[in-house]
């Protein structure tokens, strides 16, 4: 909605400049304000719903600018309870195919992860099925990064589960990006265990 209001401000400023022949400094701040109306539609959106605290994102480059507000966490909103662990939800779309099919190089990408990002693996499991995919979990002190691939689609499903302030999540999102390539992911933050709800 801003990125529609924005440009039909826009669109009637420029028949205003045209019109005084101010034209080509306008086309420039025109840019400018649809450049800076893109960048906020990406944006993380906080919403809550039925006791959930949710955070969303489509973009990865604004999502990583959001967890370095927070070295060790998903950074809290002025507005938002403390809460015992935060759950990201990775969609990971149009990846290197090959980088989804066997269990060891998946495994190996989500130990990696797990390491990268400070967690303390205390265990790891992964299954390959035949024809298509595979699921595992590395078991971090902090809780556990899962993850289910479906290579025939090049799509992977990835869980990052922590409780703790010592994670450094955004490392693990980057081990993901860099190991299996996606054109395009999705993030969701699912706070868990809100301190009004489970007391003490």
């Amino acid at each position: 909605m801003t990125a529609i209001y924005l440009l039909l401000s826009c669109t009637a400023l420029a028949a205003v400049a045209v019109s005084q022949g101010r034209a080509a400094s306008l086309k420039s701040r025109v840019k400018s304000a649809l450049r800076r109306a893109k960048q906020s539609a990406y944006q993380p959106v906080l919403e809550r719903e039925a006791g959930w605290t949710l955070i969303h994102c489509d973009d990865p480059d604004a999502f990583g600018k959001w967890l370095s507000d927070h070295e060790h966490a998903f950074p809290y909103g002025s507005d938002e309870e403390p809460s015992l662990g935060s759950h990201l939800l990775v969609e990971l779309f149009d990846c290197d195919t090959r980088s989804l099919e066997e269990e060891a190089t998946v495994g190996s990408a989500m130990l990696e992860a797990a390491v990268e990002s400070k967690a303390t693996v205390v265990a790891k499991s992964f299954h390959e099925f035949k024809p298509f995919g595979v699921s595992g979990a590395v078991i971090i002190q902090e809780s556990h990064y899962t993850i289910h691939t479906w290579p025939e689609h090049g799509y992977a499903a990835v869980d990052l589960f922590y409780c703790g302030g010592t994670v450094l999540v955004r490392e693990a999102v980057e081990v993901l990006r860099m190991r299996f390539k996606p054109a395009r992911i999705k993030f969701l933050v699912v706070r868990r265990g809100i301190q009004s709800e489970v007391g003490r």
